[in-house]
């Protein structure tokens, strides 16, 4: 995935700020309403894109990226509810924008407006198609999701590219997503209001495909030395597994511990025949979150893999923040051989693995890096991969790779080995042949 990436120039940058909010939500405008109730934990506020219209005549910004072009589509700055995550989606899942996406938000309380940031705009990450989330579905492309935290207004510009001295042919029905991720719904912990809330039937179900790891309902699922790892192999459901080749468990904060709402997602879940590969991505959100934003962000990112790009659930089956917490990701029980929608052409017998953060200009955190290595090493030994390996796959159909070509991978591969893409990021990609022997160190290979 590209990087976001802040441009605010000098003048330039004050001029921007200085273009006036939209009439309907300017000075002495009633502030939009707050979600209701209903709409918690999390909402998304989907607003149409429309064609901008040239500079008025009395500005002064001369910066061509403050100021539109004529054939620029967006939104001009408008107040909205509160929202901390963005993203732009388009009708065809199948089609790809070919222009430059760029957003500035103002941050809420203080009335602060933020640089221009670009929004990666290929959608990299998508089911396969084949997938069941494909069937009888409207999934829709959509670009990453761009993390702004807690923000109150926005300002978007989509820039077609150039094509053969003409702009290219954006795709239909794009639409600006805001998404909230609301507050964290009160677990077991902390809570004060009473004894915790009973589980709804498709948190449960989530918390149970779980159930040989942790308790039901729990927040998470404790780390193993690897003596217990390899005599946990049980938690796997199939033929008995090669007990030596399976690393320590780290802690994985469950879905019930980032405050997942299971009733967004699909109730059922998708599996595959097992786990040969795992495919690391950076997550393309940007890196400005901080470890305790991290349920934030995830729950966010949730709410627009589902609720604005169709999916049936999140995309990836794991995440990990800068600090090196392991999350889980698409439900269906970390040990399993779940299905996700992570790398489009090599979903199945994988797992995917995003680490929060754009890693194109930027080194990843270490602990991130070493929680890949814990996370692999468990994961794929509990199906007997060597994660220094290579295996060969057919792939589904993905822009580097028509459907039905053989490619040999690593069994630890960076999503651009599948995907014409810049995803995890040059600097996190350079790590992974480390990774690759730290994880089979920890398997005691």
């Amino acid at each position: 995935m590209r990087p976001f990436l802040a441009i605010c120039l000098g003048a330039a940058c004050t001029a921007a700020f200085a273009l006036p909010v939209a009439p309907d939500a300017g000075a002495g405008a009633r502030r939009p309403a707050a979600p209701s109730a209903g709409d918690l934990p999390g909402s998304t506020q989907s607003l149409p894109v429309a064609a901008l219209g040239a500079p008025a005549p009395h500005t002064t910004d001369r910066d061509t990226l403050t100021a539109p072009a004529a054939q620029s589509l967006g939104l001009p700055a408008r107040s909205v509810r509160p929202f901390s995550l963005l993203g732009v989606v388009w009708d065809d899942a199948d089609a790809q924008l070919q222009g430059r996406v760029q957003v500035r938000t103002r941050a809420t309380g203080s009335g602060a407006w933020s640089g221009w940031q670009d929004v990666q705009a290929h959608n990299d990450d998508a089911p396969d198609l084949g997938a069941a989330e494909r069937h009888d579905s409207d999934v829709r492309g959509s670009t990453a999701p761009l993390w702004v935290g807690d923000s109150d207004a926005v300002q978007l510009r989509i820039t077609p590219e150039a094509h053969h001295r003409a702009p290219a042919t954006l795709p239909g029905g794009l639409r600006l997503e805001l998404v909230d991720p609301g507050e964290q719904p009160r677990t077991d912990r902390g809570r004060r209001d009473g004894p915790p809330a009973p589980l709804t039937l498709e948190a449960a179900a989530a918390s149970a495909a779980n159930a040989k790891l942790a308790p039901l309902g729990a927040t998470e699922i404790p780390a193993l030395d690897l003596a217990a790892s390899q005599a946990d192999v049980a938690a796997v459901d199939g033929p008995p597994l090669a007990q030596t080749s399976v690393g320590p468990r780290p802690r994985i904060v469950t879905r019930a511990g980032w405050g997942a709402d299971e009733q967004l997602r699909e109730k059922a879940f998708t599996y595959t025949h097992t786990v040969r590969a795992a495919f690391v991505h950076h997550s393309g959100s940007g890196n400005n979150y901080t470890c305790a934003q991290a349920p934030s962000l995830i729950r966010a990112m949730y709410r627009f893999h589902v609720k604005s790009n169709h999916w049936r659930d999140i995309g990836y089956n794991f995440l990990i923040d800068k600090c090196g917490t392991v999350y889980e990701g698409r439900a269906g029980g970390v040990a399993k051989p779940v299905m996700g929608a992570h790398t489009l052409g090599f979903n199945n017998d994988s797992t995917g693995i995003a680490v929060l953060g754009t890693f194109t200009d930027t080194e990843p955190p270490k602990r991130a890096v070493d929680a890949v290595a814990r996370l692999t090493a468990w994961k794929l030994g509990l199906y007997g991969v060597d994660p220094r390996a290579t295996i060969a796959v057919r792939s589904g159909g993905s822009n580097r790779f028509p459907k039905g070509t053989k490619v040999r991978l690593h069994v630890i591969s960076g999503h651009r080995d599948g995907f014409t893409t810049d995803c995890p990021g040059v600097h996190l990609y350079n790590k992974l042949a480390a990774t690759r022997l730290a994880a089979a160190g920890l398997q005691g290979r």
